[in-house]
């Protein structure tokens, strides 16, 4: 393998055939560069996807009440459900379900602090939606279990409301006025929704209270103990169930009772990506194959150009391995070479749009209070996945390489010196 010689004669033979040559290492380059763009973008939109599922909890659930639109054991259709707080104390005691928060909704709220007002939402909630939104707390605190119970005047505002009304200064400690009633801020976040952090949170005991909300919620979010479409579906059907039979609806009936999984929803999403995954490697497969198969046939050309030469060889002694290493080396050499230049090529491209992707992405979450919006993201291939493929193409190459070679070594002198 390190016979000078022979690598001479094989540079030699390269030289004198430099068409054919940069023909067959461009349909292995082309191979593993196109196979490297495809995983990369199909890389980048999976983790794109991902990304924007997890602003929430990926296995967060919500819950909504709406009209019934069947009747239900004698009552008619049309009546509306409506979810309390007894429903909550059932939800977080049902095994299944992790984090629970109702929400209680305030309509067309005016903010003031000082001379700054402005009109943001209000969501009235429990100190478990902190968990299922995925709301980063920047400063302060969230709300908690005592602000329930003693339905404390608290307030977690996000960052536009802090910014707009504050611009800068401590909030913590201070009093903003929700329509007018006095209420303590407690905390600022950022949430991870697209909603540019212009929601603030209040005690859901306060709320109802405060609002002449009653006992009533509007809907619930909550996480669930399930990692399969399955369980998740099970555990759905069951809470179903239980109000169905609290509140006197059919269980199948979804314009009494609507729900939303997002574990369901980015489960489905991830089978798509499996499946745009596994199309993608059988046609970057395809393509390597494409390139192996050149340089195959190239081999075959080279054989039968040099027939005479081989039978030379074989006459004056040389053995059957030599020649096979010879045309054995010069395809290794060719895709070896061809394929490191495609896999720096495709994963440098990929590094190159991935710097571009991120520019865009800080700019979108710079004016998205935080939460950049994306579909791509780190469109990069995994260097062990890159170098293997490289790898698997270079042996497929000395076996495309291998199989004209030993045809070579078994011609006998007296027919190659014969051939035309």
């Amino acid at each position: 393998m390190f016979d000078i010689d022979k690598w001479q004669e094989i540079f030699a033979t390269i030289k004198k055939n430099k068409m054919r040559t940069f023909l067959t290492g461009f349909s292995v380059a082309w191979g593993i560069f196109m196979l490297m763009i495809l995983l990369g973008a199909g890389n980048g939109l999976s983790n794109g996807v991902s990304q924007n599922f997890m602003r929430n909890a990926v296995n967060s659930m919500w819950l909504w009440s709406g009209r019934t639109s069947v009747p239900y054991q004698g009552l008619k259709e049309g009546r509306d459900i409506r979810f309390t707080n007894a429903d909550y104390d059932i939800l977080k005691d049902m095994e299944g379900i992790d984090a629970t928060s109702g929400r209680y909704y305030i309509g067309g709220n005016t903010f003031s602090y000082g001379s700054e007002y402005g009109e943001y939402s209000a969501i009235t909630c429990h100190p478990g939606l902190k968990e299922v939104e995925s709301i980063e707390i920047i400063d302060g605190r969230f709300i908690n279990q005592v602000d329930i119970d003693q339905t404390r005047k608290s307030v977690v505002i996000g960052k536009d409301i802090y910014d707009a009304l504050f611009k800068g200064k401590n909030a913590i400690g201070e009093y903003i006025r929700v329509n007018n009633i006095p209420f303590k801020v407690v905390g600022v976040c950022k949430e991870s929704s697209g909603t540019r952090h212009r929601n603030a949170y209040l005690p859901v005991t306060t709320g109802q209270k405060v609002f002449n909300g009653g006992n009533r919620l509007h809907n619930f979010a909550l996480t669930i103990n399930a990692e399969t479409l399955e369980e998740s579906r099970a555990i759905e059907q069951k809470v179903r169930e239980t109000f169905a039979r609290k509140h006197k609806f059919e269980a199948s009936d979804e314009s009494a009772m609507g729900s939303f999984s997002l574990l369901e929803e980015f489960l489905q999403t991830m089978k798509i990506f499996q499946a745009i995954d596994i199309f993608i490697w059988i046609i970057g497969t395809g393509t390597l194959i494409a390139g192996v198969v050149g340089v195959s046939n190239i081999m075959l050309i080279v054989v039968k150009e040099r027939t005479k030469e081989i039978g030379i060889r074989k006459a004056i002694g040389a053995s059957p391995s030599s020649v096979i290493g010879l045309i054995l080396l010069e395809s290794i050499l060719i895709t070896t070479v061809a394929g490191y230049i495609g896999l720096v090529l495709g994963t440098g491209l990929m590094e190159v749009i991935n710097i571009f992707v991120e520019k865009q992405y800080e700019i979108s979450a710079a004016t998205n209070g935080g939460n950049g919006e994306t579909i791509f993201r780190n469109p990069t291939v995994d260097l062990g996945i890159a170098v293997t493929a490289t790898l698997v193409l270079v042996v497929a190459g000395a076996i495309a390489g291998y199989i004209p070679a030993k045809r070579a070594a078994r011609i006998k002198p007296i027919v190659a010196l014969r051939d035309e």
